[in-house]
């Protein structure tokens, strides 16, 4: 609501003063002062246009974690107070200390208190989700080109140059609600938190610019509620303590020192933010892994040992990141969802992209730091990508993963100014002009045709497998998602075909990273579903192997060792067999009822009736029904306990009554 209302006001204001940005004496207005509304609009209409494929798209990814899987945000209104008690996947591990496992730790409460509300209201409703990304999104678009304009034409320039700078501030717009790299954060649901953050942060800043004439306690207090919104929907807003100072050096011809002073309310918001996120998380931010999923600059030694990668290999590793970001900002194909290990592989400083990728940069940072007393706008740009980019490069501290498109969502401002500027260096308008609009139509079109692959996590996998075929992550979230649609398949044949196109992927999965765990999970349920159970049993123990306490692994031998004694029994009627395996599957999961009857009936049929008896009788200690003890009656009658028989059967009998 603070939004709304601030933008309210600031269109008040317009109304009652002078336009803003013209300084003719002129009656007539600007093109930006006559067409602002249309221009607005048609910056929200741009990003429904871009992503109202996605309002029928499902949960996806990420969306268990901060939505559907959290004990908080689906308590809606109840929850609130425990998604700002704990950190933020405290309400997904459902649990003390397994936040912990994640590097650095995560408080973000903003996003989740707004997924609570949504659940409070409409329920589980992935739509409802979808609708309000699209709609802070749009919102994101029109304060970006709001802030652009403060900037660049709202100052005593001359008439040329406001036109020319009013030019730029629409194409970074366009060019940023287009870029297809944008997709994993609006196409997300859980994406919502990279969007809030800019939108907030930005905002802000939109509103210190506007308001540094007119200065006061209560303006600052305002710019720094709006971002502390920021700061707690994620951590990356902190990067505008650095980014409002240059603000104003470079647009509005300030010193430094004026600048920084400028940055105060961000300042103390950032305290303010840092002060309870240090309290909430006990001031822990995370122990370190040592596995290669939260950190990926592990190396694996075998045996189950991962040490730490060589500096220099780390060094590499980090720059191919940043070198990819660079390419997927100039040419956003393919994109994908993953770049977990060993999707970016192991480098040395001595390879040729890495050995670019350095360069690149570092001749960025030179042309920056030689325009910066020019107060240039490129210099700007680059200062601006490289300062946001730095919090998820893993060089300022370690992220737990190697990169992400949705880090992007912030930086890529500064790669759209700097594409924009470049543009209008084009005398030719007509020729500029089209350069933008096919630039943008272009990555109109590829941001529109990667939407669906977001629909569900079965699409999203099975279609990023394709790109990202080295993450050991996805080859395993591919192939599980194939084990979790074949278990409900009842065609037989069909069923086989779904699991035998799973195995390929969890098999590379484990080649990736060889003490996958739940891998070697999925791996096992594969077999188990094609009836190889022997395989699926070995599987499971190779798991236990580097996870030797893991229950669900040993569980999952129990199953197996069960399943397999019911179908040689049922289908190979191998009673020999079928009691081997029964009774290793009792011997594990003495508590499970269903193995316990099995071998019952097994010991029933080969007359060992006195060995089937203490079965049933287990059977009805921990699952009591008239069919329970109707065999247990059955077995005693064959053992010859006659009055056993009698008082069972009466057992069964009088459940079968209330039932």
């Amino acid at each position: 609501m603070i939004f709304f209302r601030l933008m309210a006001k600031q269109n008040k204001q317009q109304v009652i003063k002078q336009p803003q940005y013209s300084a003719s004496s002129t009656i007539e207005k600007m093109p930006w002062e006559r067409f602002h509304n249309i221009i607005l609009v048609c910056i929200a209409t741009l990003a429904f246009v871009l992503y109202a494929n996605t309002l029928r798209h499902e949960y996806a990814q990420d969306d268990g974690i901060v939505i559907t899987d959290n004990e908080f945000t689906t308590k809606g209104f109840a929850g609130i107070s425990g998604l700002l008690k704990y950190d933020t996947f405290r309400g997904y591990f459902k649990e003390a200390g397994k936040a912990a496992l994640v590097q650095g730790g995560r408080y973000r409460p903003l996003t989740p208190i707004l997924f609570a509300i949504e659940y409070q209201i409409f329920g589980k409703n992935p739509a409802i989700g979808h609708f309000f990304n699209i709609f802070f999104y749009a919102l994101t678009g029109i304060v970006l080109y709001l802030l652009l304009m403060q900037l660049l034409v709202n100052q005593s320039v001359a008439e040329d140059n406001k036109k020319r700078n009013w030019w730029i501030a629409m194409a970074t717009t366009a060019l940023f609600m287009a870029h297809p790299i944008h997709t994993e954060a609006v196409a997300n649901i859980k994406g919502l938190d990279e969007i809030m953050t800019l939108l907030c942060s930005i905002f802000a800043l939109y509103l210190a610019v506007k308001n540094m004439d007119n200065s006061s306690l209560k303006n600052d207090i305002i710019i720094g509620i709006v971002f502390f919104l920021g700061l707690m929907a994620k951590e990356n807003a902190i990067t505008f303590l650095a980014i409002v100072p240059l603000s104003f050096y470079f647009f509005k011809k300030t010193d430094l020192a004026t600048a920084l002073k400028q940055a105060i309310p961000f300042l103390v918001a950032a305290v303010l933010f840092i002060i309870i996120r240090g309290v909430v998380l006990d001031w822990k931010f995370g122990g370190k892994s040592m596995e290669l999923l939260n950190n990926p600059f592990l190396v694996h030694l075998g045996g189950g040992q991962w040490v730490d990668m060589p500096m220099g290999q780390k060094i590499a590793m980090i720059m191919t990141c940043m070198g990819t970001y660079m390419k997927l900002l100039f040419f956003p194909h393919p994109l994908t969802h993953d770049y977990y290990p060993m999707q970016i592989n192991v480098k040395s400083m001595s390879d040729m992209g890495v050995l670019l990728s350095l360069l690149f940069y570092m001749s960025l940072t030179g042309l920056a730091l030689w325009l910066f007393q020019r107060r240039n706008i490129l210099s700007f740009s680059i200062l601006f990508f490289i300062i946001t980019s730095s919090i998820i490069s893993n060089i300022v501290f370690p992220i737990g993963t190697n990169m992400s498109e949705r880090f992007m969502f912030m930086p890529s401002i500064g790669f759209c100014l700097a594409v924009a500027y470049g543009l209008q260096f084009i005398n030719n308008q007509t020729i500029r002009n089209g350069l933008l609009i096919l630039l943008v139509l272009g990555f109109s079109i590829k941001t529109i045709s990667r939407n669906p692959v977001w629909k569900n996590n079965e699409t999203l996998f099975l279609t990023d497998v394709k790109t990202s075929t080295n993450s050991a992550k996805l080859q395993m979230a591919a192939g599980g998602s194939l084990v979790d649609r074949g278990a409900n398949e009842p065609d037989a044949v069909k069923k086989a075909a779904i699991m035998n196109e799973a195995l390929p992927h969890l098999e590379q999965a484990l080649k990736l990273h060889p003490t996958y765990r739940i891998a070697y999970q999925y791996k096992g349920n594969c077999y188990f579903h094609l009836n190889e159970f022997s395989k699926a049993v070995e599987t499971y123990n190779e798991g236990l192997k580097y996870y030797p306490d893991d229950r669900d692994l040993t569980n999952n031998i129990g199953m197996a060792y069960g399943q397999a004694g019911k179908y040689y029994g049922e289908t190979k009627h191998d009673l020999p067999k079928a009691i081997e395996y029964l009774e290793k599957g009792y011997k594990i999961l003495p508590n499970n009822p269903e193995n316990a009857r099995l071998l019952g009936i097994a010991y029933g049929m080969s007359q060992r009736h006195n060995e089937a008896v203490p079965m049933f009788e287990r059977v009805t200690q921990l699952q009591p029904s008239a069919e329970a003890f109707n065999n247990l009656s059955l077995a005693y009658r064959y053992a010859g306990m006659l009055e056993k028989a009698a008082e069972a059967a009466q057992k069964s009998q009088t459940l079968s009554v209330k039932k």
